[in-house]
């Protein structure tokens, strides 16, 4: 039947046309130069400071004073809940059955200079938090504010916020969930879509410590299990590896992807399923950033540029060897996450779609409450009404949700796709005026650490042009 959520109605035509223009003739062009731009700026800091990376995940600043600030480990877990999950297990399957294996390759592309926007913007996010009662709270919407003084700019990311990861992208995650269920356990989308709302609806009232915990134990337990299992199946077809990736990069540079135009889907599905999946840039990691409770605001930058490594390089490359390593890739009736499912049963049999449909659940499921504390950090921005935070949780947990159970998707994805373009374009344009600053604060950083000073400290007389628009760092530790 072609109603308004079927992948032929003219919605889901409508919107794959302005995709389309918008994300071939400009932001690829602007998202990869700013990457390149700030990769240059920073002297490489994604690849020199990955040692200093790990080591601060251990750091345990925030919880030595016992207030309600997050740890640097769980501003991790909660922003990496939002990374894996869809966009690793169904986003890298829906780009190689669409773009090729080539696809793969754009994706490591851009998680390895896109970490450098995440760096970036994650880094301001911390140097402009406020407080909040006994917290803190951040992001592009508040840097845009006191960094630029663009109040209007600032209200327009807000609501590209909300509208992006509280409502769009948590149908595409419902969608995600109900598709693997209904593979592995004939469950109709409808049965499905209903239990996760109620689930959401539970989490999301309980507010971000709620959130931090579930996802700090969801998402370690989750991806180590998926990664061991996927290793597993690597290392019994490593004879096939070199095979895969020069499918990858034949199909990456390939002299028939060049002659018949697919080159251009190629990187296109790459770039954009990278993006969907690790979010360098797109402005959303910063709201969990800005929350942590560090002595440096370099320390969360680097954090969250480790997360897009995490999130790229490490999961999404395990989904995509078991898709090619599988060969099922060139089925046309296999997309999304049907295609990762029956890629694993192929190689350890009937259990694979049901530990893929579990896999999901929990990624998807730590997405969803993820997505739903950005689109609230931005709410209230906006305004401290009661009753549209109420509506606004109900919207996220509950319509948006069950909508995406029922959408085709192609739908959910066409929609997401022309949000991340929108709030990626408006973020990209802060962060090119904003990130002198982030620059002055690495060297910053890098000077203590050189001076031998374990923990660098960061007070805002050290930034004196922009000290009265700091709110935090007047103490002279910031716990």
């Amino acid at each position: 039947m072609n109603n308004i959520l079927s992948p032929d109605s003219w919605l889901n035509q409508s919107i794959t046309s302005i995709n389309d223009a918008i994300w071939a003739y400009c932001l690829i062009i602007v998202l990869i130069g700013c990457g390149l731009y700030f990769t240059w700026k920073t002297k490489f800091v994604q690849f020199r400071m990955i040692g200093e990376m790990l080591r601060l995940l251990t750091d345990s600043i925030a919880n030595s004073n016992g207030k309600k600030h997050i740890s640097s480990f769980q501003a991790f877990a909660v922003s990496v809940a939002t990374r894996v999950g869809t966009g690793n297990l169904a986003g890298v399957a829906t780009a190689i059955a669409i773009g090729g294996p080539g696809s793969v390759f754009w994706m490591w592309i851009i998680a390895l200079i896109g970490s450098a926007t995440a760096f970036v913007e994650s880094t301001l996010a911390q140097l402009f938090k406020i407080r909040s009662n006994e917290s803190f709270i951040g992001g592009p919407a508040y840097y845009i504010q006191k960094g630029l003084h663009n109040r209007w700019m600032a209200a327009l990311f807000a609501c590209l916020m909300i509208l992006t990861f509280g409502l769009s992208y948590n149908s595409i995650q419902s969608n995600t969930i109900c598709s693997a269920m209904n593979e592995a356990f004939g469950v109709p989308h409808l049965v499905s879509g209903g239990i996760l709302v109620f689930l959401s609806l539970i989490i999301v009232f309980g507010g971000i410590q709620r959130i931090a915990k579930v996802s700090s134990v969801i998402v370690p337990f989750m991806a180590i299990g998926y990664f061991i299992l996927a290793f597993v199946v690597i290392l019994l077809n490593i004879n096939l590896i070199p095979h895969v990736l020069k499918i990858i990069i034949d199909s990456a540079f390939g002299i028939h992807q060049f002659a018949g135009g697919a080159i251009g889907v190629t990187l296109m599905n790459g770039i954009k399923r990278g993006l969907f999946s690790n979010e360098a840039g797109e402005g959303s990691a910063p709201n969990v950033a800005a929350t942590a409770s560090v002595s440096h605001p370099i320390k969360q930058g680097l954090i969250q540029a480790l997360g897009v490594f995490t999130d790229t390089l490490v999961v999404c490359s395990c989904t995509a060897f078991i898709i090619l390593i599988s060969g099922l890739y060139t089925n046309p009736e296999l997309n999304g996450i049907m295609l990762t499912q029956n890629a694993l049963q192929a190689e350890i049999g009937s259990s694979g779609p049901i530990f893929i449909a579990i896999a999901i659940f929990f990624f998807a499921f730590s997405s969803i409450i993820g997505n739903y504390y950005y689109g609230e950090t931005n709410l209230r921005f906006l305004t401290s009404n009661k009753t549209a935070l109420q509506l606004y949780r109900i919207a996220s947990g509950g319509l948006l949700v069950l909508f995406g159970a029922m959408a085709s998707l192609d739908l959910v994805w066409n929609i997401g796709d022309l949000c991340m373009a929108l709030i990626t374009m408006c973020n990209l344009v802060a962060l090119t005026k904003l990130c002198k600053y982030v620059f002055r604060l690495l060297n910053d950083y890098r000077q203590q650490k050189k001076a031998g000073i374990k923990e660098p400290q960061f007070h805002k007389h050290i930034l004196p042009d922009i000290a009265n628009d700091i709110d935090c760092w007047d103490e002279r530790r910031e716990n």
